[in-house]
């Protein structure tokens, strides 16, 4: 599998999300697949948030960190799946979840966690990395993976 990387944006702050959102969707075909990769606390919500802001979602639920999917209707990108994969613990959960049937859908995914499903990531997809700066601004990475 090859990757390429498509967008970085280095030193981005809270303000600056919006434009960085919109950014991203610029780059992102309908319908995609985004893996967030983060360590805990890095702002992987935080910047689903202001995805489906850009997207011109009316109303945020927060983290589906225990519901584990969350779907949105976004008159500019159609369904929006915000998935929080945290809580999954093995292989016969993820088929229970019948998470493989859900990425068939004609839909845009932001998959937070995306390491405890990387069995079914289905190919290709985008990967956003967030990291944080020594001065607390993020480095944010999108990576094209196919």
């Amino acid at each position: 599998m090859a990757t390429e990387t498509i967008g970085f944006w280095p030193g981005v702050s809270l303000e600056q999300l919006p434009t960085i959102a919109k950014a991203i969707w610029s780059l992102l075909p309908e319908p995609c697949f985004v893996a967030l990769e983060a360590e805990m606390g890095c702002g992987k919500t935080t910047l689903v948030r202001a995805l489906l802001e850009v997207a011109a979602v009316a109303h945020f639920e927060g983290s589906p960190t225990f519901a584990l999917i969350q779907p949105y209707d976004s008159p500019q990108k159609g369904t929006v799946y915000h998935l929080d994969c945290y809580r999954i613990e093995n292989e016969q959960e993820i088929h229970n979840l019948g998470l493989e049937e859900l990425f068939e859908e004609n839909a845009c995914f932001l998959v937070e966690w995306p390491q405890k499903i990387e069995a079914i990531i289905p190919n290709p997809h985008f990967r956003l990395y967030i990291r944080i700066e020594p001065d607390q601004t993020r480095e944010i990475t999108l990576r094209y993976d196919h």
